[in-house]
């Protein structure tokens, strides 16, 4: 047994949690891996992928009971995200969107809200998190998207951008500004914003260099009209839940981009101990080793923080924001190295778009930008360390 793999036997999940995970390792190996390259290749959706998530219930998994879930732990989930994208990322990115848009729903939403909303992301339905816009990145307080109060409606108008699932999701968890607050970080709020609202439409959808198969959209709001019902806390409440959310979703993309590393390393490492040269294994040469022993301790020592995050958040904590930002900036820039130095292990053919390594290497670079980029959050990081006077 190697030490990835005593590392993946000591993850503490419950019999149950084993047993679905085992599901979702033989459905990316057998059903969801085959179809990565096509997907990749054609840019459609991954419907068929999609399609055979939800025959598992997987939405169910971060849905209360109350409102059709079958709940697990958020390190089960975690588990699942990385193993359904070391598979094919673009189907990883795709159902990891639906926690990150339903997430706030649970926590911040009313009963009727979540009665009302929640079944439907429960029996299979697709989430879409609406934060970027144009001018408004890593700083979310610049957004212009405007909420404008009108009896029991909200008129939404505006637009946002690079947006997951925003062309097929049934729900989106929109983020804007409300009219008539004039400081910025006080006029954040959110709604909840369903599809085929009159007024939505969808402006293009990106043509990428990596995650080809997930769609990633620009979206505009000319006059939606949207019941009140559907904000989500008070007006003005909205930068809260939008912090709570990206701490929650940040370990997701950690998951997603260790996905993307372990399928690297586990390729490199199969190559060369088949590919000869010079009459020895690759794999036999010290320099090769050397190489190796570094990505194989970094992807351990940042699997291990993985989990160590998703425990703490199994366990209630509410301040890991910094733990997060740390597990997301490491676990992207390793999935970025992992797949760059697994195409050299490959040499000429990992250049090839028939060998995986060169997806890999195309997926992995945004993991580096979305969700705050990695050079955010060594500011974030930096920053928790000064001493205030």
């Amino acid at each position: 047994m190697t030490v990835l793999e005593r590392l993946d036997a000591d993850l503490r999940l419950s019999d149950e949690e084993r047993m679905v995970l085992d599901s979702v390792r033989a459905l990316a190996t057998e059903e969801i891996a085959p179809r990565a390259e096509q997907y990749d290749r054609t840019r459609q959706f991954p419907w068929d992928n999609m399609r055979a998530i939800n025959a598992l219930g997987l939405n169910a998994m971060f849905v209360p009971e109350a409102y059709g879930g079958s709940p697990f732990s958020y390190s089960c989930y975690l588990a699942c995200v990385r193993e359904i994208s070391k598979a094919c990322a673009s189907t990883g990115i795709t159902w990891a969107t639906n926690f990150h848009a339903t997430k706030p729903l649970i926590e911040f939403g009313t009963e009727e809200q979540k009665l009302r909303l929640l079944p439907r992301i429960a029996a299979g339905g697709i989430g879409s998190l609406a934060i970027t816009e144009p001018g408004a990145g890593s700083d979310a307080t610049g957004m212009t998207t405007r909420f404008t109060a009108q009896g029991d409606e909200i008129l939404v108008n505006g637009g946002k951008t690079f947006i997951t699932n925003g062309d097929v999701a049934d729900l989106y968890l929109l983020f804007g500004k409300w009219t008539g607050i004039d400081n910025p970080r006080h006029a954040v709020s959110v709604l909840v914003l369903e599809k085929n609202t009159p007024g939505l439409s969808v402006v293009r959808l990106e043509n990428k260099l990596g995650n080809c198969a997930s769609s990633t959209a620009s979206i505009q709001f000319n006059d939606c009209r949207v019941p009140r019902a559907n904000l989500l806390g008070e007006p003005g409440g909205g930068l809260a839940i939008l912090l709570a959310s990206l701490n929650l979703s940040r370990p997701s993309i950690a998951a997603h981009a260790l996905g993307i590393a372990r399928a690297a390393f586990e390729d490199a490492v199969a190559y060369i101990n088949l590919r000869r040269q010079s009459g020895r294994k690759v794999i036999e040469f010290q320099g090769i080793q050397f190489m190796l022993a570094d990505l194989a301790a970094e992807l351990v020592l940042t699997e291990s923080w993985l989990w160590t995050v998703g425990r703490m958040i199994d366990g209630g904590a509410v301040d890991f924001g910094i733990e997060a930002s740390i597990l997301k900036m490491r676990a992207s820039d390793l999935a970025m190295r992992m797949a760059t130095d697994a195409v050299q292990l490959f040499g000429g053919y990992g250049y090839c778009k028939d060998i995986r390594v060169e997806r890999l290497m195309r997926d992995a670079k945004i993991t580096q930008i979305w969700e705050g980029t990695n050079q955010i959050h060594r500011q974030l990081i930096g920053r928790s360390f000064i001493v205030k006077s």
